[in-house]
């Protein structure tokens, strides 16, 4: 799954920097020479970066219409460059990240991977995987129940188990991740059940190794769709 970005700037020559360095990226770019038509397309249309060039007269009532008119910028990774970046109110302007012009490769393309990363890690947070896998739960009191594997996310997973476990019993959990040799076991709550065997299980305890694969198999899961 290929993410968006916006740019908000009239350097052709320092766009053209930029086309590149997020295509390499994986991210689909458009360009916005005007900071008032970029902000009737943001009205309109989600993108996951947008990078503002603040050398363009507007971009000061730009980011001011911004977090007033578009809701969900306050959730985008908001990058400013510019000829001294550094004299523009970060905070005002709501930027997490900055670069100067003319841009050097290497500063952007660690700053926009950085972005592209935080944008990752939010949408992962909350990616959910279906699949139909085994798991065993393990009980406060040595009871064991297998059960199906529904969904999986960074936090927590669905399950459906046999009839004659209790729920609230649950405090550990183990299974393997489809199509890997890897193995996650971790201690749990149960968040919620139904009469129908289904348990929603979330995460409070696991190896940080086990959680950074869990982590990467999801992130599999997620661009292969």
């Amino acid at each position: 799954m290929t993410l968006s970005s916006m740019v908000v700037s009239r350097d052709w020559q320092e766009v053209s920097v930029l086309e590149c360095i997020l295509g390499g990226l994986h991210m689909d770019v458009a360009v916005e020479s005007e900071p008032q038509r970029a902000l009737t397309r943001l009205t309109k249309s989600k993108v996951d970066a947008l990078i503002v060039d603040c050398d363009l007269n507007g971009t000061c009532q730009f980011f001011r219409e911004l977090q007033r008119e578009v809701p969900r910028a306050s959730t985008v990774p908001l990058v400013i460059m510019g000829s001294s970046p550094a004299k523009h109110d970060m905070e005002g302007t709501g930027a997490m990240y900055a670069f100067d012009k003319p841009i050097s490769v290497e500063q952007a393309v660690r700053t926009l991977s950085a972005a592209r990363n935080m944008i990752l890690d939010g949408r992962l947070r909350y990616h959910r995987a279906g699949l139909e896998a085994p798991v065993t739960l393990l009980g406060r009191h040595q009871k064991r129940a297998e059960g199906q594997l529904i969904n999986l996310s960074q936090g927590g997973l669905q399950v459906r188990v046999e009839d004659g476990f209790e729920a609230t019993e649950a405090s550990r959990v183990a299974f393997q991740l489809p199509g890997t040799k890897s193995g996650v076991k971790a201690e749990v709550e149960v968040a919620w059940s139904d009469k129908q065997g289904n348990i929603g299980i979330r995460f409070v305890n696991m190896k940080p190794q086990m959680k950074n694969t869990l982590r990467l198999w999801l992130a599999q899961q997620y661009f292969a769709n």
